[in-house]
C-alpha cells in the first residue's frame, strides 16, 4: 500500500440525484475528480436555523487531490441548490498504487 496525504474524499450531500450527477460530472469533466460515487437515500438529521431537520440526501464520494480543494468548492456554491452545501475532505493516507496512479493520471490538467 502507498502512502500518500495529496489525495482526499470529498464528502458532499445534495437534496436529489439530479443535483448530485450534474455536480458530479462538472467535476468529472473539469478534472477536479477522478470519480464520484454517488449514493441516495441518505438519512441526515442537522440543525439548521434552530431547528431540528430530517431529509434524505445524496451522499456524494469524491476523490480528488488536496490542492483541488478550494476549485471544487467553488464549483459545488456555483450548482448547488444549498445555502450551505456539506463539502468535507477527508485524506486517503494509503491505497493501491494503481488505482492512486489512474486518479492522478484521470485529475492531470492538461495544456
Amino acid at each position: 500500500m502507498e502512502s500518500t496525504t495529496t489525495h482526499i474524499v470529498v464528502l458532499i450531500t445534495a437534496g436529489s440525484k439530479h443535483e448530485a450527477e450534474a455536480i458530479g460530472k462538472a467535476l468529472v469533466e473539469s478534472r477536479l475528480a477522478a470519480c464520484v460515487n454517488i449514493l441516495e437515500h441518505v438519512w441526515s438529521l442537522f440543525r439548521w436555523q434552530g431547528v431540528i431537520e430530517r431529509q434524505e440526501e445524496v451522499l456524494m464520494l469524491v476523490k480528488s487531490r488536496s490542492d483541488l480543494l478550494p476549485s471544487i468548492i467553488q464549483v459545488v456554491k456555483e450548482m448547488h441548490s444549498y445555502t450551505v452545501p456539506e463539502v468535507i475532505a477527508l485524506p486517503i493516507l494509503a491505497g493501491s498504487p494503481d488505482y492512486l496512479a489512474w486518479a492522478d493520471e484521470s485529475i492531470r490538467q492538461t495544456s
